[in-house]
Formats: structure tokens, sequence, C-alpha cells
């Protein structure tokens, strides 16, 4: 990590993740459940926390899943729910860091063929490079960054951040 800079911390991380979860209560007040789903790896710890966070603050009732995107073959894999679990539900995904807005995008097919009631998008980091048309509705932390830099985010272990290199 030698030349990486670290732009938050656990700490700042955490700090931004409840933030982001009231704000996604206030828009939601009257609904009783949200599909929470997390975007990969990173996407479902944080997803976890949103979660974990709702279900402290408010009477809403989150359920929580996980979605695997494989970009290369073009397919996705939400984990333990059918079709019918999601019809005519809020969604809210969740990332770590919006680059170009594809990942978003091949998640949000997962859900298309489905009438849905509302869909949002929450990220960590935005970068504000996006090539496709996907925006988020709650940004943790907005980046102006160049192409060149990355952006690296560790959610567990002793060095947990997000890194600037």
């Amino acid at each position: 990590m030698s030349n990486e800079i670290k732009i938050l911390n656990r700490k700042q991380i955490f700090q931004n993740v409840l933030r982001l979860s009231w704000e996604i209560y206030e828009n939601n007040l009257d609904q009783k459940e949200l599909l929470i789903v997390g975007v990969g790896e990173k996407g479902f710890l944080l997803a976890k926390e949103v979660s974990k966070n709702l279900s402290k603050i408010s009477s809403i009732s989150p359920l929580l899943r996980r979605l695997d995107i494989n970009s290369k073959i073009s397919s996705n894999k939400l984990t333990l729910l059918s079709e019918k679990d999601y019809k005519n539900k809020v969604i809210i995904l969740v990332d770590d860091v919006i680059h170009s807005g594809k990942t978003l995008m091949y998640a949000c097919k997962t859900f298309l063929n489905t009438s849905v009631k509302k869909m949002s998008v929450v990220v960590l980091i935005d970068r504000n490079h996006n090539s496709y048309p996907i925006k988020a509705d709650y940004v943790g932390l907005s980046l102006s960054t160049t192409l060149k830099e990355y952006i690296k985010v560790v959610l567990s272990g002793k060095n947990q951040g997000v890194y600037l290199s």
C-alpha cells in the first residue's frame, strides 16, 4: 500500500453507511419491507450493514440477498430468491464503487422482466466516470478521479478502508 492514499478509514466507512441507511429509510417510510441486494462480495458486505442499520432505526423489514454478476457470459445469480419474491417490491441495489456503471447495468437487468415498485442504487464511492446511463441514488462519497487512478475498497481485515492509487 505504498502508493495508496487512504480516503476513508473503517469508522468513516460505517458512518457513511449509517447516513445512507437513514436516507433510504426517509425515502421509504411507507414501506413495510425492502429487498436489499448486495452486488458481489463487497456490495453484499455493505448491504448487510445497511440491512442491520435499517433494522435498528426503523420498523422496515429488510430482506437481504446477494447478486453475483458475470458480465463475460452475461449471467447473474441472485441467491435464494425467485422472481415472485421481488415482484412489486422496492429493491435497493448496493455496490462498493460505481466507475463506468456497467456492473450496475447488469445488476438491473436481473429485475427487468418483472414489475418492481421501485429500484434504487446505493454506492459507497461514485467515481463520476459513467459510460452507461445509470446513476446512484445514494452516494457515500463522490470522487472525481482520473481514469488512470484506481479505488480499492477493503471491508475486512486490519486494513479496512477506501484507498486511492
